[in-house]
């Protein structure tokens, strides 16, 4: 049974790790990868990667990608987000954004720090605004 706006809100405040899925070219499959992520009810996903990286270049280059939030434990549930993506230049306030849900939260500002001093030139943020969504609930109904 697909979930509700609420109900998927609430999956998606929950702190799994997503799997972005983007086009890799004529004979290839898609790319799928594990990523930290954010999403801000009603906007945009958030996620963090290497502006050099082939996941940038394939977001760049298709101009869109998926993403599947799922939760294992009683109920299974899942998301899927899929849409128009734009890569931009990344923030602390990003980082932090994202960090904030999958790290501790007295370890946030050093891992931001870290991040930012041996990566940052080297990291770009990807937002991904939902047009297309897929939900279930494959628990007892």
């Amino acid at each position: 049974m697909p979930l509700t706006v609420e109900e998927r809100d609430q999956l998606l405040a929950e702190p799994h790790v997503a799997v972005l899925a983007v086009e890799s070219g004529s004979g290839r499959a898609p790319l799928a990868v594990p990523v930290w992520y954010s999403y801000r009810p009603g906007g945009d996903f958030l996620v963090f990667t290497g502006r050099t990286s082939r996941k940038a270049r394939l977001i760049e280059a298709a101009g869109r990608f998926s993403l599947v939030v799922q939760r294992t434990s009683p109920t299974y549930r899942y998301v899927t987000a899929e849409g128009p993506a734009k890569l931009v230049p990344v923030t602390a306030e990003d980082v932090e954004e994202v960090a904030g849900r999958y790290v501790p939260p007295e370890g946030v500002a050093e891992y931001v720090r870290q991040a930012l001093s041996e990566a940052g030139a080297e990291m770009v943020a990807v937002l991904l605004t939902p047009e297309r969504w897929i939900s279930a609930d494959a628990g007892p109904s």
